[in-house]
């Protein structure tokens, strides 16, 4: 089984209608990165639980039916009377999204470390806001190292949201000192440039595989999807695709990963070849390209990748 560990959240997207001075409706879409993540992995059909704090409103409550709607399994999921984490999002004429959040306070970000997972998790997924706001980070984090220590395949998308991040420094500290414990590292180039302190997202890459990392992904954007090991160094075009936005786009290469490493039994990645790694790569760029097609993070369901 898959845990996806991390907040979910409401989107704001822009709609279509405009409203007072000239400013746009805004349409709540469920998401988060993590959320995100957990609905590919399920609709893509591998066995897939979520591992969050959510809230009892209303948000919530349509979080957890979307997820049992997406084969998601919401038995690890904790429950809290605060509220539903908000963002709030703006798209540029290129659809990509910026997002500005409403975090203090919120449900996602005291969930609580429950302790060893059950022996059928084979992989550990976190990532984003999860692994910045406390004190919900540090239990994630805890997760992390414990579960990485008896095998289970780790994996972390950090999906910087800088705004979010007081300290840079002391977060790319701590970021390399989950790197051991990591085994596979997906990000956007972008991110990438950002932890590195503004080089080169490939020569950055190559150092977290020496600091311990298995894998390293890096999207880039509508260019397409690049993996780097110790001895494959591959790049794959992304997928045609009428782009309506970029939200969950990369949560969606995430998501494919993972179901593709399910669907193929492997449990360490470093036995993968070239060809398999170009195939997991095709069929990820082939999921975020249907994702893109569609207005915010919606993921396809496996009959879509046919």
């Amino acid at each position: 089984m898959i845990v996806v560990g991390g907040e979910a959240l409401v989107d704001l997207v822009p709609g279509e209608s405009i409203v007072d001075s000239g400013l746009t409706a805004l349409v709540p879409r469920l998401g988060g990165g993590p959320y995100n993540v957990a609905l590919a992995a399920g609709r893509l059909g591998a066995p897939t639980a979520f591992l969050s704090r959510l809230s009892r409103d209303r948000f919530g409550q349509a979080m957890r039916a979307r997820l049992t709607a997406s084969d998601v399994d919401i038995s690890m999921i904790q429950a809290g009377v605060e509220p539903t984490t908000l963002a709030v999002v703006a798209l540029d004429e290129r659809g990509a999204a910026s997002y500005t959040f409403y975090t203090e306070g919120t449900a996602d970000r005291l969930v609580a470390d429950p302790g060893p997972l059950p022996a059928e998790v084979s992989v550990l997924c976190l990532g984003t806001l999860g692994m910045v706001l406390e004190p919900g980070a540090t239990a994630y984090e805890t997760m992390l190292r414990r579960e990485s220590a008896r095998g289970v395949l780790t994996a972390l998308d950090p999906n910087i949201r800088a705004d979010l991040i007081p300290d840079a420094d002391a977060y790319r500290r701590r970021f390399e000192s989950w790197l051991p414990d990591v085994r596979l590292l997906k990000l956007s180039d972008d991110d990438a440039e950002w932890l590195a302190g503004g080089a080169d997202a490939t020569a950055a890459a190559k150092g977290w595989l020496d600091a311990g990392v298995d894998a390293v992904v890096l999207t880039r954007g509508a260019e397409g999807i690049a993996v780097h090991t110790r001895t494959v160094d591959i790049f794959v075009p992304s997928a045609p695709a009428n782009v309506v936005d970029t939200i969950g786009a990369g949560d969606t290469v995430q998501g494919a990963l993972l179901a593709w490493l399910h669907q193929h039994d492997v449990r360490m990645i470093t036995e993968l070849n070239e060809v398999e790694w170009r195939e997991v790569l095709t069929y990820a760029a082939k999921a975020a390209a249907i994702t893109v097609s569609r207005s915010g993070a919606e993921p396809p369901r496996a009959e879509e990748m046919v």
